[in-house]
């Protein structure tokens, strides 16, 4: 197991949680934390026995107050410290997008545990997630308009997709603070919970996956609707599901989930994802698809 020092990575009975851990800081966002979460969901993916990771942080003031403001290296807080005449030079990629990407990317599900205030990067962060609790004390903000900038993380792309238009013009054009119950009504997270319920109900969401599911249904189910649901045309999804199906229901998760259910047990799934996922995967990578 990699030695963090801005995170921390325990994993048990299947399940991961990744938990921000600068609680002095309000669990601000740096580099060394962007390093380290990509670290520890590039480990998860490669673990088969790990079949979700939560994310939250420690006790109940803070998910993820924004990235730092007075930066660990004292450089520039929002992009890279050399001047670049190319824009399109590598140095120019926002950190929180480079950490989104790599969630975007994830085989294994993921749950935000959202324990208090979400603030830029904070709020940011978790939309590439699959699943956001909030406790009731948690704080979202937007704010970047209010810092200057613009917001970032790719979540330009993400957050109308999950709340539609009006409600992302709105948080992010305002910059304001809002709290979980109007996350809640605008689908921006699943559910609300006392504070020292919410690790319990992103538990219980990670074991009712964990104990249930196909490991390799569910890396290829959220790699298709995190992707399909964005094509032009229904075709580009009729043709990998029917290619998934084709190749899937000759599987021995396939095998295992008919059995399981004509003999009424709990089913045993034994596809990992590392060697069973099928042979396109993955067909967003290859041009020449069809």
């Amino acid at each position: 197991m990699a030695d963090f020092t801005q995170i921390t990575l325990d994993v048990a009975d299947g399940v991961a949680t990744i938990t921000l851990n600068r609680p002095d800081k309000l669990n601000a966002y740096t580099r060394t934390m962007m390093r380290e979460l990509i670290a520890a969901v590039d480990l998860t993916d490669a673990d088969d026995a790990v079949r979700a990771v939560v994310f939250t942080g420690p006790g109940d003031r803070a998910f993820c107050a924004g990235a730092d403001l007075t930066p660990e290296d004292g450089g520039h807080v929002f992009s890279a410290d050399a001047e670049v005449e190319n824009l399109a030079d590598e140095r120019v990629r926002d950190g929180g997008g480079r950490l989104t990407l790599r969630l975007f990317n994830s085989q294994k599900p993921l749950i935000a545990a959202c324990n208090g205030v979400a603030v830029g990067v904070g709020a940011t962060m978790q939309l590439p997630m699959d699943f956001r609790l909030a406790s009731e004390t948690a704080r979202f903000g937007f704010v970047f308009a209010r810092r200057g900038i613009v917001p970032e993380a790719a979540s330009s792309w993400f957050l109308p997709r999950l709340v539609g238009m009006q409600a992302a013009l709105d948080w992010c054009m305002t910059g304001r603070l809002f709290g979980a119950e109007e996350a809640l009504a605008a689908g921006l997270v699943r559910s609300v919970h006392a504070p020292a319920d919410l690790m319990t109900a992103a538990q219980a969401l990670a074991r009712e996956i964990a104990d249930n599911t196909s490991a390799v249904s569910v890396a290829m189910t959220r790699a298709m609707l995190l992707r399909l649901s964005a094509a032009e045309h229904p075709m580009a999804a009729h043709r990998v599901d029917s290619r998934a199906i084709y190749r899937l229901s000759r599987g021995i998760d396939a095998a295992e989930g008919i059995a399981s259910f004509l003999q009424k047990r709990p089913p045993a799934f034994a596809g990992k994802v590392s060697r069973d996922m099928p042979d396109f995967y993955p067909w967003w990578e290859e041009p020449e698809f069809d």
